[in-house]
Parts: structure tokens; C-alpha cells; sequence
């Protein structure tokens, strides 16, 4: 049940900025209903309380001229047509309590850890699959499954070393996980953009307020590559592997490349030589220890996946087979990222890890399943339907802004191919208050924090709230007309406590065996 809807009243708008903030059944992050903000927010909301729609558009004007400057964009595909655009960012910030925070965070650590032991063990003695926790042909059928990997060992027993869970709030204010991105997750060179774009644009917004510092994201990075490098590797040589300009996340890749001083390089860049591989330079070779990738497995090695692939190494996975180099994230870790995997993480953890779920998963229905195939047939209407092997809002039926026509066509789709989809209850996601047309209206968020797993797990503090710019819609993704917020976690009682970490558990085979009984 929603904790308020209407309008919030005049004696807390305080502000031209409020005029006529509408709340609805959605959990509004800033306005629990009735009178009174959140008290996470009242110091932000009198440093408002002053400001017009005029200076405030103003700032507005200013965010997107920084990273116009700055060159923060990405790139829509539409009709076989790339369109460049700005990076689209609302001054308002959002806020996260400590509590909240540590909540989060110790859910998301327990997530990945669950997530790269699940990755070790069906790769190599699949406990999990003879125990039928997770039902043996969703994995071994999928095509993210890569079955030449069976048996083999990945660096520090770590698949996936930058992970970006997404996150919404239900009505009644629980954090759930949406979904996980464990292949090759982006977003975080625009959660670092978005704070410096701010401190420069609106720098008294930080006055009253300790915010975590997530700046550091980068070095930790640069550890984690270093940490999985071959242990010949003396001084590892670590370079970020990228598509190429016309990647819609390209910014990033040289983003992240500039922030870690590693080569930002392309597939022809690179050679495989004795199972080696080499950066070509204007000093000749040079040995490359950790490829940070940013291509999927598909297109990484024309020998071994896709024969008509220009952007990867030939070569390149028997090198890392032979533990001459280290990928990260490594290959075969789209099956953790497949959404039909998904609704089983929960399992996961109590089967691995022997503990109850922090984080709770959104609902989830399997059409694969003969009586919830008849639930989701009978209720397109009111669900959300995706594909499981799709990302950026993309391959997915909004059951209540669709047509019938969609549900006609979606209805045949999940016919054919019942594995290929799940479906989940329309969650009004929280609502913020963003900057539209001169004032401050509420609109739909999510939250996607960045989890790094090398030598211990670092929670990056916040992450990249997305929000859904248009009256109304669900959908938060930049290539669907999302937007995106800094993202603010406030220290504790410690002032500038930084973000906790915990050291990556692995248990040893034998403790896998015994998780497996």
C-alpha cells in the first residue's frame, strides 16, 4: 500500500519549485505523505526553499552545457541509424541514509558471492545441477552457457569482477533486485560524471550534507584487474578491450581507460603469439597481463566463437584457457546475466552461502512452466514480460502502456519459445522529484550500484539512478528517454566512513560438496 497519494501540501513546498508535487501510489523517495519530508531530505529541501524555476533551470542549463563540454554522450540505434545525444542528467539529487545504505550493500556483496560461486560450480562439478536447485537444462540449454569452459580455471576463482545489480523500491519501501548485469555492465563513467557535474554546477546542495565519495571506483578497478593477473606477471600490463568509437558506450571505455592510465585498445590492437598476447606500440610488443572487456564472448575470438567477428583477438581465448591472460569480466558469465537464471539466485545464496536472502528478487513467473505459462497468457495486461537474453528496455511488453496488438504478438512469441521469456508484476518504481518544465514533479527511478570483486568486494557507495523522464513511464533505460541523478549515500556516524568491504569467500571443494547435498 502506498503511504500517501495527492498533493503535498503548501506549508511543506516552501518552494515555486513544489508547486502541485503530485504523489501517487509509488513509494516517493523525498515525501512520505501528508506533511513533513523525509529527514534525509529536509536539509536539501531548505536549501531550496528559495530558489525559483527560473534558477533552477538555470542549473538545469548548466549540467547539460558541463557535459556537453565534457563530452558525455551515448548512442541510440534506431532503424540501423546511430544517434549521438547528451548525457541527460536531473540536478536533483537522490539521497540514500546510511542504514539504508549498509542494507544494500551487505545484499549486494552476499549476491555476488553467490552469483561467482554458482558460475565455479556449473562450470565444474555442477552440484547445483545434480542437486536440481537449478534445473539442469536451463543452463545447459542456454546459449550463454559456454560448454568449452567446463573444467576450466579462471584466475582467483572470480568470474565476475564488475557486476551492476539493478535495483527498485516497492511501494512499501523494500529494496528489490530487478536484475543483474554480469557480463559487461556500464553506467559507472556516468555515476562518477554526474557527481563531478554537480559539485561544479549546484556546489551549495553539498553543504549541509556528508557524502561518501565514490571517486575511487576507478583505482579499485585498476586493483582488481591487477589482483587477477597471471602471478608471472611482476608488474601486470592491464588494458581495457573496447568495441570501438562507434560502441554506444565508447565514453566510457576511454573514461575509464584515461581515470585507470591503462591503453584503451580495439581487437586489431592486439595479437596472440605462443599463446601470448601482445599490445602493438611504437616500441613494438608488449605483453598484455588483464584484458578489462568490453565485448561480448560472441565477438571476442573468431577462432573459437563468431568466424565473422572484426572486433576481438584470434587466438585470444586459447591464451586465456592456458592462464597466459586474464579477462574480466571472464568468459561465460552471461549465464549469471541470463533473466531465466535469475528468479534462482535466491536459492543460490541459501544453497552456497547458507544464509537467507538480504536483497529480495521481484517476483517472477516462468513460462517454461506449464501453469505459469497460463498465468502470464492470461494476464499480458498487467505484466512485464522480457526477454532473457535482452538489455537497455529492449525485447520487453509493458503489459498496462501496451496495445493489444503487442500482447497478440508478444502472446505468440511466448507460445513458440516459453524459455526465452519471464514476466513479473508492474511495480510502480519509486518516485523523485525531477526537474520538468520549470518545477519539480515526481517521477519513476531505479538504482544500479557497482559491485567489484578481486581481492575483496567494494560496493561502490551509490551508483547510477536512472530515471524515467516521461509522465508515467516505467522505463528508465537512456536508450528508451531515461535520464539519470547523482546519487548520494550519507556517512554514518563515523563522518567519511567509507564504503565497507568484505573479503571474497570461496569455499574449497569440499565445502561445495557439502553444499551440494
Amino acid at each position: 500500500m502506498a503511504e500517501h497519494s495527492g498533493t503535498v501540501s503548501t506549508s511543506e513546498r516552501s518552494s515555486p519549485l513544489w508547486t502541485d508535487y503530485e504523489l501517487s501510489a509509488a513509494y516517493d523517495e523525498m515525501f512520505p505523505g501528508g506533511t513533513g519530508v523525509r529527514p534525509h531530505y529536509a536539509a536539501l529541501r531548505d536549501s531550496l526553499r528559495f530558489t525559483t524555476g527560473d534558477a533552477f533551470r538555470r542549473r538545469k542549463a548548466m549540467t547539460d552545457l558541463s557535459m556537453r563540454q565534457d563530452g558525455v554522450g551515448f548512442t541510440v540505434y534506431r532503424a540501423e541509424e546511430g544517434i549521438e545525444r547528451v548525457w541527460p542528467m536531473d540536478p536533483m539529487p537522490r539521497i540514500i541514509p546510511a542504514d539504508e545504505w549498509q542494507q544494500i550493500e551487505a545484499g549486494l556483496i552476499q549476491r555476488i558471492n553467490a552469483l561467482n560461486l554458482f558460475l565455479w560450480d556449473i562450470y565444474h562439478e555442477q552440484f547445483i545441477l545434480r542437486d536440481r536447485i537449478v534445473p539442469p537444462e536451463l543452463v545447459l540449454q542456454a546459449s550463454s552457457f559456454r560448454r568449452e569452459f567446463v573444467g576450466v580455471d579462471v584466475p582467483r576463482r572470480i568470474y565476475v569482477h564488475i557486476c551492476g545489480t539493478d535495483l527498485i523500491r516497492a511501494a512499501d519501501g523494500e529494496y528489490l533486485v530487478l536484475e543483474d548485469n554480469a557480463r559487461t555492465p556500464s553506467g559507472v563513467s556516468y555515476m562518477l560524471q554526474n557527481r563531478q557535474v554537480l559539485k561544479r554546477v549546484f556546489p551549495a546542495l553539498f553543504n549541509r550534507y556528508d557524502v561518501l565519495p565514490n571517486d575511487e571506483y576507478p583505482t579499485t578497478l585498476l586493483d582488481v584487474l591487477r589482483f587477477v593477473a597471471p602471478e608471472s606477471a611482476a608488474d601486470p600490463n592491464a588494458v581495457l578491450l573496447s568495441p570501438g568509437m562507434y560502441n554506444s558506450a565508447y565514453f566510457e571505455h576511454s573514461f575509464l581507460a584515461q581515470r585507470m592510465g591503462i591503453e584503451l585498445v580495439e581487437g586489431r590492437d592486439l595479437q596472440v603469439d605462443n599463446n601470448r598476447v601482445f599490445m602493438r606500440t611504437t616500441r613494438g610488443l608488449r605483453q598484455v597481463d588483464t584484458i578489462y572487456r568490453r565485448i561480448d564472448d560472441d565477438f571476442l575470438d573468431p577462432l573459437t566463437f563468431r568466424p565473422d567477428s572484426a572486433l576481438g583477438v584470434p587466438g585470444l581465448v586459447n591464451a586465456y584457457r592456458a592462464g597466459n591472460v586474464a579477462l574480466a569480466n571472464s568468459i561465460g558469465t552471461g549465464i549469471a546475466d541470463d533473466k531465466g537464471i535469475y528468479p534462482f539466485v535466491p536459492e543460490m545464496i541459501r544453497y552456497y552461502l547458507k544464509q537467507d536472502p538480504l536483497l529480495n528478487n521481484v517476483e517472477t513467473f516462468r513460462p517454461s512452466i506449464p501453469t505459469e505459462l497460463d498465468h502470464v497468457l492470461a494476464n499480458l495486461e498487467s505484466l512485464v514480460v522480457k526477454r532473457v537474453n535482452e538489455s537497455g528496455g529492449y525485447g520487453m511488453l509493458v503489459g498496462p502502456s501496451s496495445t493489444k496488438a503487442q500482447q497478440e504478438a508478444f502472446r505468440d512469441q511466448i507460445r513458440a519459445n516459453p524459455r526465452d521469456f519471464i514476466a513479473q508484476p508492474t511495480i510502480q518504481l519509486s518516485t523523485h522529484p525531477t526537474f520538468i518544465d520549470g518545477r519539480l514533479e515526481g517521477r519513476h527511478i531505479d538504482l544500479r550500484p557497482f559491485v567489484l570483486s578481486g581481492e575483496r568486494v567494494v560496493v561502490t557507495p551509490g551508483g547510477l539512478t536512472r530515471v524515467a523522464l516521461p509522465r508515467g513511464s516505467l522505463v528508465v533505460n537512456s536508450s528508451q528517454g531515461g535520464g539519470s541523478k547523482d546519487t548520494w549515500v550519507l556517512a554514518g556516524t563515523e563522518k567519511g566512513q567509507p564504503a565497507a568491504a568484505v573479503m571474497l569467500g570461496q569455499p574449497s571443494s569440499a565445502d561445495q560438496e557439502e553444499g551440494g547435498r
